[in-house]
């Protein structure tokens, strides 16, 4: 489930104008035109889909170099209507159509009901986990890892969600990065470690899910990632750092 947050229109010819969330204004953007029906513009890669008079389907696909990723972030699709559509046939307005469907309620539903019942499942959430501290001691952030050098959009952060906590007076000096799935409930479960020797993984792991048992679930309220209200397992990327009380 993807927010539907974007307008666009044709400015001229080769310029395509987008609506910005962030900045709440439509934005000029060079359209480029590759092979295969693929264009560019605001910094995304879409496919031509279907066209007619009063509306047009974008297929959203991820490109990495010169290479059409076939996997699931390639899999978005969206539906612009015109707005003459919109007003006269339709008879109502862009914001009503942007608000869910009863059968989107129901497939969230249905899929939240299939992953929760295993906490090795997940899918990203349209609103993602909270960290709110419950003490002085631990601090948490988001982290914004889209870069456009890399051909990390704006997506990866709603797709991959990142997060650094920094817990002070823990039991001595420690930092990893680690893959947790936050079930429906808010409980931590560690799936990997990263950045350590192949056959230190399943202590580390061990190791971290104390450290989210003991110290991130104690200092933290954790609100598990929702869409459209429904609270399902979704899998996030956390950095945690240790901070041991150092003796005078």
């Amino acid at each position: 489930m993807q927010k539907p947050s974007w307008i666009i229109e044709v400015a001229k010819e080769d310029t395509m104008m987008a609506w910005s969330p962030q900045k709440k204004i439509m934005q000029k953007f060079y359209l480029q035109y590759d092979h295969g029906n693929m264009y560019n513009f605001a910094e995304e890669w879409f496919k031509v889909k279907e066209m007619s008079k009063d509306s047009l389907i974008l297929q959203r696909v991820q490109v990495n170099g010169k290479n059409v990723l076939a996997d699931f972030r390639s899999d978005v699709n969206m539906t612009f209507y015109a707005q003459s559509y919109i007003k006269n046939k339709l008879k109502t307005t862009a914001e009503k159509l942007q608000r869910p469907t009863q059968a989107d309620t129901a497939f969230i539903t249905k899929r939240a009901n299939v992953v929760n019942l295993n906490s090795d499942s997940a899918f990203a959430a349209t609103e993602p986990v909270q960290f709110i501290p419950k003490s002085k001691i631990v601090t948490v952030e988001k982290l914004i890892t889209a870069n456009k050098l890399e051909g990390r959009t704006t997506a990866y952060d709603y797709m991959f969600p990142q997060y650094k906590i920094v817990i002070d007076r823990a039991y001595k000096d420690f930092a990893y990065q680690i893959s947790a799935i936050i079930d429906f409930q808010g409980g931590i479960h560690v799936k990997d470690v990263f950045g350590v020797l192949p056959e230190n993984v399943e202590s580390k792991k061990k190791n971290m899910q104390a450290v989210a048992d003991i110290y991130i679930r104690n200092l933290f309220n954790v609100l598990p990632g929702t869409s459209l209200g429904i609270p399902h397992n979704s899998r996030i990327t956390l950095m945690v750092i240790g901070k041991s009380i150092k003796k005078p």
